[in-house]
């Protein structure tokens, strides 16, 4: 049955470049590709609070989020999914972030110009992340 599904993301700036984590082989949607690290909002939740969590649970982060930038939708099999993009940073710059393998393998800073690289204009998360780049 189709549903509809909210999920949150961080622009997570440092230094002039954004946080990426290529997301682990075994997973079914988009595996081994590169993203903004988020993840479901639960229902009840609010969105601040989603995105701290999911990125404490699949990175070991404490964040400070910051104000939405951007905003998307795109189809997963049936699900009608949300996209919210917000900025955030590391409530400490030297905290040491935890890979854990069932959600991704690596992670990179990058510049706008490593993402186009990567990714190229005509991927969806782009566009969040030039107007990321575009406010930090």
């Amino acid at each position: 049955m189709p549903s509809q599904l909210i999920t949150v993301c961080a622009i997570l700036h440092k230094d002039g470049k954004i946080f990426t984590a290529r997301r682990a082989e075994t997973k079914r949607f988009l595996p081994g590709k590169f993203e903004l690290p988020g993840g479901h909002v639960e229902f009840g939740e609010s969105l601040e609070v989603a995105l701290k969590r999911e990125l404490m649970e699949e990175l070991d982060m404490e964040v400070e989020v910051h104000d939405p930038v951007y905003a998307f939708t795109y189809l997963n099999g049936e699900n009608h999914v949300v996209e919210i993009d917000y900025l955030a940073t590391l409530k400490n710059p030297e905290q040491s972030i935890v890979l854990h393998p069932e959600d991704h393998s690596e992670y990179r800073w990058m510049t706008l110009q490593e993402f186009e690289d990567m990714w190229g204009k005509d991927d969806a998360e782009y566009a969040a992340v030039e107007a990321g780049f575009r406010r930090i």
